[in-house]
């Protein structure tokens, strides 16, 4: 697998390529300004990117923007946004547009290499996968009509879990449920959303995109 980063701090941007190169993955280029980042994507189209949000000039959301750029030209370019916030807005967006692997993690929330580097290659492989504090910020902003208002509590419980990234097992889990009553609890959420089984995409997908946009 192969990257290109968005990381202005010298020290971080290295000590990600020491580690991908560790486990395998090669770190076609760094950039430190959105515009190369663009750049990047467009000379080597890496099967995933890692893009800090802030950076130069303003160090504000520079860096998401240039990654949706980035999507636009080149549609399901898979995205790990690694930041120390959440940029809502944009965030949401970046998200919610439902082409390709999407992932946005906060920096001082990721406490094991393993995890980041399975984040990093889930989002390769076109999955979605969502820190819970950024699920939390994206939801405090409720559109006013909300096509999720229709699903029970218990279906709800899962569904955030399902954004979380966790699979029907987990769920089970975490829910102490059964795997038929999380499998039943998710059927019933794609009717809900009224996601038929011949919907373009992967309705999982596309009930995790519809919470986090709608929400």
């Amino acid at each position: 697998m192969r990257v290109v980063i968005a990381e202005d701090n010298v020290l971080l941007s290295s000590g990600l390529e020491l580690l991908l190169t560790a486990k395998g993955i090669e770190v076609a280029a760094i950039a430190q300004d959105a515009p190369g980042f663009v750049a990047a994507v467009t000379e080597h189209r890496p099967d995933a990117t890692i893009v800090d949000v802030r950076l130069p000039p303003s160090f504000r959301d520079e860096g998401i923007h240039a990654a949706i750029r980035a999507r636009r030209l080149r549609p399901g370019l898979p995205v790990l946004v690694l930041s120390q916030y959440v940029e809502q807005q944009y965030a949401g967006e970046l998200i919610s547009d439902g082409r390709g692997g999407i992932g946005y993690l906060l920096k001082d929330r990721v406490s094991r290499v393993s995890e980041f580097v399975d984040a990093l290659r889930r989002v390769a492989a076109g999955d979605t996968v969502m820190d819970p504090e950024v699920i939390g910020q994206l939801l405090t902003a409720r559109h006013a009509r909300d096509p999720i208002a229709a699903l029970t509590p218990r279906e709800r419980e899962v569904l955030a879990l399902m954004a979380e990234g966790k699979d029907n097992t987990t769920i089970a889990a975490r829910l102490v449920i059964t795997d038929n009553a999380v499998h039943k609890h998710i059927g019933h959420i794609f009717a809900k959303l009224g996601l038929s089984p011949t919907d373009s995409g992967h309705r999982r997908v596309l009930a995790v995109l519809t919470y986090l946009s709608r929400q």
